[in-house]
């Protein structure tokens, strides 16, 4: 196992305790949500990151670290929503979102190592910054293609989006545990 396997594990282990968490005190309310309220979401995270990297000042006494394990986990609900689709009432028992998530977050590494792989490892010359930066442009990104009712000419598609979502998000998640 290389170190960014061992330290992407740590760091998804720590996103998904906070999934369970938040299933046993809302269960799967989340089921509700529409793939664009989904994003939406994302965007405030993502958005409230940039914020604190520009601002340096919180009123809320909240972390990035707290924003990215966000992301994270509205980014594989994202996916379960694109498989599932959404529901107009709760329908799902708190083990399957977890067998879920776990399948989502093991697609997200198989396809991080892959690219980590060709990209030698680019990421850890990256600021963290530019993690935030990407997560916004794939952010929009996944809008543009929701405006165009998932159509694209080229393009990858929303789910594509996502899971790079939640990689930069995990990659930004290892470098602040580093410092």
């Amino acid at each position: 196992m290389t170190a960014t396997e061992k330290q992407f594990d740590k760091v998804i282990k720590n996103c998904r305790n906070i999934f369970e968490k938040k299933l046993k005190d809302y269960g799967t309310a989340w089921r509700i949500l529409r793939p664009s309220s989904l994003t939406d979401q994302i965007l405030i995270k993502a958005q409230r990151i940039r914020s604190f990297e520009i601002k340096k000042i919180r009123k809320v006494e909240e972390s990035s670290t707290s924003e990215f394990i966000g992301i994270v986990n509205y980014a594989i609900i994202s996916l379960i929503q694109l498989e599932l689709g959404f529901s107009d009432k709760i329908d799902m028992k708190i083990e399957d979102a977890i067998r879920l998530y776990d399948k989502y977050i093991q697609l997200a590494k198989t396809l991080m190592m892959q690219k980590n792989h060709d990209y030698d490892e680019a990421w850890r010359s990256m600021r963290i910054s530019s993690y935030t930066d990407l997560i916004l442009m794939k952010i929009f990104r996944t809008k543009q293609i929701e405006d165009n009712e998932g159509e694209t000419l080229i393009s990858e598609g929303v789910d594509a989006n996502y899971y790079d979502m939640i990689n930069y998000s995990l990659f930004g998640l290892i470098k602040m545990s580093e410092n």
